[in-house]
């Protein structure tokens, strides 16, 4: 007796969607998928890696190397994406800044000809650190041969860098809207209420959205930042008070990153060991790296903080301007609260220059509790 046949589906599966990872940045997806169809040497995707150009690299990848032009469903697709596939190779910097070294590497790597693609991609992080091999930089991008695509990541573009960012397309990732890192956070599983905080202070970063979600001090943080105003009574003593909590707060802020960062270091020790190393290779550029990332979240920490802040004055603004009853009006204290607004803004562009943070913030915190007042 014949076996009856199998149930055939209505429909074919759905066809994996391949920029997927790339979360809140339409227009740079559909940017890139225009893009790809005529692709050019070279491409510069510029915004803070939070916002997703590294996935978006990967996913452009796929569509440059896909003989189906980013079908999604292929092993070149599937490999791009896992970041596997020998015709993508991924650059980054081995010191603080993309030195003269990865450059020379760069145009040995632009030379060569693709495995298995009719072209290959080059990807290279942290563009905007290679002040000192910038000339190498442009040169390499300037001359690829035709079968080499690159994709320049960088965070902005400095004055040094201005040359080569006019040699490449440019497609800007902005921060993701927080709407949109907010419904991120409850498809991954945290609790609307918590997906909304962490939302708040993630700053468009969803890297960090992922972070702040696992952090149990979080809230308090914020709380922290969010009380100052109402803390501040014209002294320097209470303002180094102050002071030194926000900056304990925020050091406390890195256990998350660190626990992340000695979980990674564990699992690549262990597949070392299973393929018979006697030490993780690299070991010392991992750590280098994880130091710097640890460094930047700091950064990002107090920056969230001083965001925090200014919001708070923000809503002492917007309650000293009143409804629109004439009654409500307080146009003295008004002022006061913009000009803090002001003075907050000043303080978080100036930690691009690395100042003594605690100085940073006493110097701060006296000024506002004077001009508020």
């Amino acid at each position: 007796m014949t076996a009856p046949a199998a149930a055939q589906p209505d429909h074919d599966p759905p066809v994996p969607e391949l920029f997927e990872a790339v979360v809140g940045q339409p227009a740079a997806v559909a940017a890139l998928r225009r893009l790809a169809r005529h692709p050019v040497h070279a491409y510069l995707f510029l915004g803070a890696p939070g916002a997703g150009p590294r996935a978006a690299a990967r996913a452009f990848a796929a569509a440059l190397l896909c003989p189906r032009g980013g079908c999604g469903a292929c092993d070149v697709c599937a490999r791009s994406l896992a970041g596997t596939h020998p015709d993508l190779v991924v650059v980054e910097r081995t010191g603080a800044q993309l030195g003269v070294e990865e450059a020379r590497r760069l145009v040995g790597l632009a030379q060569r000809r693709p495995y298995e693609a009719q072209r290959q991609v080059l990807v290279v992080n942290d563009v905007h650190l290679a002040l000192r091999s910038a000339p190498a930089l442009l040169k390499t991008v300037e001359e690829p041969p035709p079968s080499t695509v690159f994709v320049l990541l960088a965070d902005d573009i400095p004055p040094e860098l201005v040359t080569v960012a006019s040699r490449a397309v440019e497609v800007v990732f902005p921060p993701v809207p927080r709407r949109e890192v907010e419904s991120w956070l409850v498809a991954r599983g945290v609790d609307p209420a918590r997906a909304a905080l962490v939302a708040e202070g993630a700053e468009g970063d969803l890297e960090r959205a992922r972070l702040l979600a696992e952090d149990e001090g979080f809230a308090g943080r914020l709380a922290l930042w969010r009380a100052v105003p109402g803390q501040l009574d014209g002294t320097g003593a209470v303002a180094a008070e102050l002071a030194r909590a926000l900056l304990a707060a925020t050091e406390s802020a890195l256990e998350p990153l660190k626990a992340d960062h000695a979980a990674q270091l564990g699992s690549l020790t262990e597949e070392a060991a299973s393929l018979g190393e006697k030490g993780l290779p690299g070991r010392k550029d991992i750590v280098d790296r994880q130091h710097r990332e640890e460094r930047r979240w700091r950064t990002d920490e107090l920056r969230s903080g001083l965001g925090t802040l200014a919001r708070a004055y923000r809503d002492r603004l917007v309650d000293a301007v009143g409804s629109g009853d004439a009654g409500a009006l307080r146009p003295a204290e008004a002022r006061g609260y913009e000009r803090c607004v002001d003075l907050i803004t000043e303080a978080a562009a100036s930690l691009e220059r690395n100042p003594s943070e605690v100085l940073l913030l006493e110097a701060l915190l006296v000024r506002l509790s004077r001009t508020a007042g």
